[in-house]
C-alpha cells in the first residue's frame, strides 16, 4: 500500500509535469540533463524512478502469498525467497519515500498554467455544478441532462476544432430552456468554489502526522 500510495503521487507528479500540462515540476538541479537526446527537456527523472521502485515492491507482495502454501506446512522453500524479497523491499520503500519527501519539499507550481489549462475548456468543468443547480430549480434530472449535454457538446466542438465560438455558459444564457440566473451562473462558474473545504482536508491531514 505504501509503494502503491507513492506510486500514484509519483505518477500526478509526472503527468502535471508533460510539456502540453506543467502545472507542477519536480526538482531540477543546475546542471542535470532532462535528455541525452533533447537538451531543452526537464523529464522528472526521480518520480520516473519512485514508480519503477514501486513496481518492484509490487511484485515482491506475490512473492509473499506464493509462499504461504508450504508442505505439510513447514518446509523451507519460503525462506530464500523471503530474504531476498523482505530486504529489497524494505530498501527499496525506504528509497522512494526519501525521494518522494525531495520532490515535495521542492516541487514547482505553476497556478497561472492551472488556470490557463481550465480556460481551455471554455467552462465545461463546470457542466456537472450546472447540472445539479438546474435540479435544485425543479426540473427533472433527465431534462436538466438534456440542456446540460446539448450546450456542452456544442462547446466541446468548438474545443477540439480549436476554432472560436461562444463559452458553456454562454451557450446556456442563450438558452432559453435554461432557467438559471446571472447570480447563479457566477457562482457555478466561479473555480475558487471547489477549494472552499480546502483548509477541512488540510486539517485532516495534519492529524495524520506522527
Amino acid at each position: 500500500m505504501c509503494a502503491a500510495t507513492l506510486e500514484s503521487i509519483a505518477l500526478q507528479v509526472r503527468l502535471m509535469q508533460e510539456s502540453d500540462v506543467i502545472e507542477a515540476e519536480e526538482p531540477f538541479k543546475k546542471g542535470q540533463k532532462g535528455s541525452s537526446a533533447m537538451p531543452h527537456k526537464r523529464n522528472p527523472i526521480t518520480a520516473e524512478r519512485v514508480c519503477g521502485l514501486a513496481r518492484v515492491i509490487k511484485a515482491n507482495a506475490q512473492v509473499g502469498l506464493d509462499d504461504v502454501a508450504l508442505w505439510f506446512e513447514r518446509d523451507i522453500s519460503h525462506s530464500g525467497a523471503e530474504r531476498v524479497a523482505l530486504a529489497d523491499s524494505f530498501i527499496a520503500l525506504d528509497y522512494i519515500f526519501d525521494k518522494m519527501n525531495w520532490i515535495l519539499d521542492g516541487l514547482q507550481t505553476y497556478p497561472e498554467s492551472m488556470m490557463a489549462n481550465l480556460n481551455k475548456t471554455r467552462g465545461l468543468i463546470f457542466s456537472s455544478k450546472v447540472l445539479l443547480a438546474l435540479v435544485d430549480t425543479g426540473i427533472t434530472r433527465e431534462d436538466a441532462y438534456v440542456i446540460v449535454q446539448r450546450n456542452a457538446m456544442a462547446t466541446w466542438h468548438d474545443v477540439q476544432l480549436a476554432q472560436p465560438g461562444p463559452t458553456y455558459r454562454e451557450r446556456l444564457e442563450q438558452d432559453e430552456q435554461c432557467t438559471l440566473t446571472s447570480e447563479q451562473l457566477d457562482k457555478i462558474f466561479d473555480p475558487w468554489e471547489f477549494l472552499q473545504r480546502k483548509d477541512l482536508v488540510f486539517d485532516r491531514l495534519k492529524e495524520l502526522e506522527f
